[in-house]
């Protein structure tokens, strides 16, 4: 077992308790961002535009969810301008 010291940390609002290792730990504002509201979907499209999108993804290194944000921005801004 490593020999650094465990503390347990509470956040000053409500959550869960968090973990530090010998120095550092939560900060109020730290980590990634939201972009925006997450909401649970479920798109059926025809296996051909999956292997589309799976290609896009692995080409561009990106998540399906990135791709598909992408695209949705793009035909919103592009049919905005209509």
């Amino acid at each position: 077992m490593s020999s650094k010291k465990i503390k347990l940390g509470i956040p000053e609002n409500e959550g869960q308790l968090s973990i530090m290792f010998s120095q550092g730990g939560p900060r109020a504002g730290a980590g990634r961002k939201g972009i925006g509201e997450t909401r649970k979907i479920s798109l059926t499209l025809p296996s051909s535009a999956w292997e589309q999108i799976d290609a896009l993804c692995e080409k561009d290194g990106r998540s399906k969810s990135e791709v598909i944000r992408s695209m949705l921005e793009t035909y919103m801004s592009e049919s905005g301008n209509r």
